[in-house]
C-alpha cells in the first residue's frame, strides 16, 4: 500500500539506474574534469615557439613608432615605411617555417662514454622537402633533467639531402644520460626572430666512473680463490722439472744444461701461474631516508678506487668480482674485459639500511 513503512529488518527499495547514473557521473565529475580541460587546451597549443632576438626587438618598437607616427601625421612615406617593415616581419615569418618543415633528426651515441673524457655525439638532419632548401638550422640536443648546452649548426641543408655535425661533451658525473629530443631553431632570413620546434627522440647513453692508471704490487693484498702457481708450459721463469723433447715443442724451451747428445734434447716444464680471482667490496647502504654529503663524497670516490682496481688487475689477467653491502654483485674476465664492471659500477646508486622486518613477513621473521 502506498505510505506504508517496509518492515523491520528488510533491505531498503532500490534506487532506480537513472539515479544510481547521475551519482556516479557527479562523483567522477572532479577527476575527470582536469584531465579533459589539459586535452582542450593541447588543441590550442601553438606547434611553434617565437622568440624576439634584440635586433628584432627595436625592429618591432621602431615599426610601431614608424605606425604611430605615420597615422597621426597622415604623411604617405611613412605609410610606405611602415607597410615596407610590416612586410619584412611577414616575409621572415613564412621563410623560417618554410625552412623548419620536414626535417628529421637522426642522434649516433657512442657505445660508451666515461668521467671526465670527452666523447663525441653526432647529430644528422635530413630536409625532406622536394625543392626547397633549409638555412641556418640550429639543433639542440635535449636531456633530461640537465640544461641543453650542446648545439649544432646547419648552414644549408639541401632538398632531398642530409647534413651531419658532431658536438664534443665532457661528463662530469657517472649514470645514465637520457636524451628526450630535440630543438629545431633558425633565425633565418633576417634575424630578427628565432623560431624553434621541438622533435621527440629518446636515447640512453650509461657514462662510466673515470678510472686512473693504477700500478698493482707483485702480491696485491684480496681475497684470491685457488692455487697460485700450477704446472704446466707457461712463461714463468722457474722451472719445474725437465722432460724428453717430444713432436710440438718450442725449441725455446730446450735444456741445454742436460741435453748431451743430440738425439736426446731436454726441455723445460715451466711453472706458470694460475688466474687469480680478486673479490672487491663496495659499502653501498647507508643510514636515513637519504644518503649525507659525507657519505655521498666518499661513496663516489671509492667506485672512482674500485673501478681503477677493477681494471688494474683485469689487465693482469685476474679475474674480478665486484660485490656491495646490499647484496649485488657483478664479475668479469679478461676475455670478456672491464664493461660488465664499469658498467655496473656506473649504474649502481646508494641503498637506505632497513633494520625492521621487511614488508608482508611475518612477525619474528629474519
Amino acid at each position: 500500500m502506498p505510505g506504508k513503512a517496509p518492515p523491520a529488518g528488510s533491505s531498503p527499495s532500490p534506487k532506480p539506474p537513472g539515479a544510481l547514473r547521475s551519482r556516479a557521473k557527479a562523483e567522477n565529475k572532479p577527476e575527470t574534469a582536469w584531465p579533459r580541460a589539459r586535452r582542450f587546451l593541447a588543441r590550442f597549443k601553438l606547434p611553434r615557439r617565437l622568440r624576439f632576438t634584440r635586433e628584432g626587438r627595436y625592429f618591432v618598437l621602431i615599426t610601431f613608432l614608424v605606425g604611430f607616427a605615420a597615422i597621426n601625421t597622415g604623411n604617405n612615406l611613412l605609410y610606405l615605411l611602415f607597410g615596407m617593415f610590416v612586410s619584412l616581419i611577414i616575409v621572415s615569418g613564412v621563410m623560417s617555417e618554410l625552412s623548419l618543415r620536414h626535417l628529421t633528426v637522426v642522434r649516433r651515441l657512442p657505445p660508451r662514454a666515461q668521467v671526465g673524457r670527452a666523447h663525441l655525439v653526432e647529430i644528422e638532419v635530413y630536409n625532406h622537402k622536394q625543392r626547397i632548401p633549409s638555412y641556418a638550422i640550429e639543433v639542440e640536443d635535449l636531456r633530461a633533467g640537465q640544461p641543453a648546452d650542446k648545439r649544432c649548426f646547419f648552414l644549408k641543408i639541401s632538398p632531398r639531402s642530409a647534413q651531419v655535425a658532431a658536438y664534443r661533451r665532457t661528463p662530469a658525473r657517472r649514470g645514465r644520460d637520457h636524451h628526450v629530443g630535440f630543438r629545431i631553431a633558425t633565425r633565418f632570413p633576417f634575424g630578427l626572430f628565432e623560431k624553434s620546434r621541438d622533435l621527440a627522440s629518446e636515447g640512453d647513453l650509461v657514462i662510466y666512473p673515470a678510472v686512473d692508471a693504477l700500478v698493482l704490487p707483485a702480491d696485491e693484498a684480496g681475497d684470491r680463490q685457488g692455487g697460485v702457481l700450477t704446472l704446466g708450459r707457461g712463461t714463468g721463469d722457474e722451472t719445474a722439472g725437465v722432460r724428453p723433447m717430444r713432436d710440438g715443442d718450442d725449441p725455446r724451451d730446450i735444456f741445454w744444461r742436460k741435453s748431451t747428445q743430440p738425439n736426446q734434447m731436454v726441455v723445460r716444464e715451466r711453472v706458470r701461474e694460475a688466474r687469480r680471482d680478486v673479490t672487491l667490496t663496495l659499502e653501498s647502504r647507508h643510514a636515513g631516508p637519504r644518503p649525507t654529503d659525507e657519505f655521498s663524497v666518499r661513496f663516489e670516490r671509492r667506485i672512482r678506487e674500485l673501478a681503477s682496481r677493477a681494471v688494474a688487475h683485469l689487465k693482469r689477467g685476474d679475474a674480478v668480482t665486484l660485490a656491495t653491502t646490499a647484496g649485488e654483485r657483478a664479475t668479469s674476465v679478461p676475455a670478456r674485459g672491464a664493461d660488465p664492471l664499469l658498467r655496473f659500477l656506473a649504474l649502481l646508486d646508494a641503498t637506505p639500511i632497513d633494520d625492521g622486518p621487511q614488508p608482508g613477513a611475518p612477525a619474528g621473521a629474519e
